[in-house]
């Protein structure tokens, strides 16, 4: 069987039953981040994430626009974990021809990151590419997170109100490089209204939703007259584009009044768009989303 035989989520799935994981691991392959517990007992986020050529990134982009987009999709695993970045490693493949300066202006794009969301970049590795393939830029990484910020994908439950901050759809457009990180919005959430469960919207709603709700065990009931749809954008894309980088969350239905009272105006915006339900075979899945091998 070749990878573009199947999906990335079986493929994922195959792959991770060979594993063992170590009495000090607390969460391990299938959420954000993992979550290990370290030696003083507090908690780390490990999160390791690819941009490649000509799949995350056009080559004709600006490279500083890329090195944001790299660093930020790691900032933003974690903040669906409830937790904030700590140290990121660089690894670079790259071809011979590729110019130092557009180099140079990855990594201004990469520190850029880091000065907004207050981490260290504290090394990596480099490497040469075959001059036909694509360049890649991969990023390995560590966060912080207290035990009672942690939040999972896996927790959700029947009667749990679903959300989505910001808007949906058109990331071809350019959204996809220059988004910010949910950090201050799960941060607030973490400490005012802890979800339920949560996770980082990049293969779109319509794989992302049905992701949580299998680890989650549970179903759920989508309202499409109440996503959030970027101007310009239909529906099915809102569902499909994928890379959003928006926070998927549910909450208990008894804390949805007191969610929607507090929820701060400078913040992105806050939209309830459907219910979380007990599992079958008719409300487990949505056509779409986006598929690395396809």
């Amino acid at each position: 069987m070749k990878l573009g035989d199947s999906n990335e989520d079986c493929i994922i799935e195959r792959l991770c039953t060979q594993l063992t994981q170590l009495d000090d691991v607390i969460v391990g392959p299938g959420d954000d981040c993992a979550v290990v517990q370290l030696e003083n007992g507090e908690l780390q986020l490990q999160k390791t994430d690819c941009v490649v050529e000509g799949v995350h990134y056009y080559p004709d982009e600006q490279a500083e626009r890329v090195g944001w987009k790299s660093m930020a999709r790691v900032v933003s695993d974690m903040a669906a974990m409830g937790g904030t970045p700590h140290t990121m490693l660089v690894t670079l493949i790259l071809r011979s021809n590729t110019e130092l300066a557009w180099v140079e202006s990855l990594y201004k794009g990469m520190q850029k990151c880091a000065d907004a969301f207050q981490f260290s970049i504290v090394g990596g590795e480099t490497s040469s590419a075959p001059d036909a393939s694509a360049n890649m830029i991969s990023i390995a990484g560590t966060g912080k997170v207290s035990k009672e910020s942690l939040t999972l994908r896996s927790t959700a439950k029947p009667g749990d109100a679903i959300f989505v901050t910001g808007s949906l759809g058109g990331s071809l457009a350019g959204k996809h490089l220059d988004f910010t990180p949910r950090i201050k919005e799960a941060q607030w959430l973490a400490l005012h209204c802890k979800p339920s469960a949560m996770m980082d919207l990049s293969d779109g709603l319509a794989k992302d939703l049905p992701r949580l709700a299998k680890l989650s065990n549970v179903g759920f009931l989508l309202e499409p007259e109440n996503l959030p749809v970027n101007p310009e954008c239909s529906l099915q894309q809102a569902l499909s584009d994928g890379e959003d980088y928006e926070l998927l969350l549910t909450v208990p239905n008894q804390q949805v009044e007191h969610l929607l009272s507090l929820w701060p105006l400078e913040r992105a915006p806050l939209s309830r768009i459907g219910v979380i339900q007990e599992r079958s075979e008719k409300n487990s899945t949505l056509d779409g989303g986006w598929d690395h091998f396809h």
